[in-house]
């Protein structure tokens, strides 16, 4: 009897070390999974971060913002083609937590071309060329700093202001809007696929057992 738990031991401590460096992965690796900066291959690099012009937009603005802490962040603001169709309405868009601004410019060109609105599109701290580390509270320094740019830019001064947010995007979009509320310029909330909780932004790896 003994010499078999001996044997029964091998594999529990085995299955002990194994979880115990798996948690440890994850606790020095949760900022890359909650955050995939780095997807796809190149998106932290110039020729990985497409620009405007690439998608026939020629009416833009390629911005950077300087944080309160000190971050520079980079950012399009893309104007109106149809100037006829044109509003003093700014959308400030949020990506999701994966690829950067340029990944998303054919969505903005939608926008600005059905609409007549301007579209700002920021680039988060440790996100394609903006320097930093993204975690939750540089994340809403970011969103704070882009709005109040948008309200003191000269094209975009005394607009009206949609946020739209797209998965992380959404939470960022929300926590934004409930903290400038009282100045009545942000008159819309869009939200696009946004998690209910954290975890969910977690990828899941299920075993099944053959």
């Amino acid at each position: 009897m003994a010499s078999i738990l001996s044997y029964l031991r091998i594999p529990v401590l085995t299955f002990s070390g194994l979880t115990t460096l798996a948690s440890g992965l994850l606790y020095f690796k949760q900022n890359e999974l909650i955050y995939p900066r780095y997807l796809p291959a190149g998106a932290r690099t110039e020729e990985g971060v497409p620009r405007p012009h690439q998608f026939g937009v020629s009416d833009y603005e390629n911005i950077r913002l300087i944080t309160p802490d000190g971050e520079t962040l980079s950012a399009f603001l893309i104007k109106p083609t149809n100037k006829g169709l044109a509003k003093k309405v700014t959308v400030l868009m949020f990506h999701g937590n994966a690829g950067n601004i340029g990944h998303r410019v054919p969505i903005a060109k939608v926008i600005e071309e059905n609409s007549g609105c301007n579209v700002f599109m920021l680039e988060y701290r440790g996100y394609g060329l903006s320097t930093g580390t993204p975690d939750e509270m540089g994340i809403m320094i970011d969103a704070q700093t882009a709005l109040d740019y948008i309200r003191q830019h000269d094209h975009t001064k005394g607009d009206s202001i949609v946020v739209y947010g797209q998965s992380l995007g959404g939470a960022v979009a929300v926590q934004l809007v409930a903290k400038n509320q009282e100045a009545g310029d942000v008159r819309g909330l869009i939200l696009e696929n946004t998690f209910t909780t954290m975890r969910k932004m977690i990828p899941r790896f299920v075993y099944k057992p053959l």
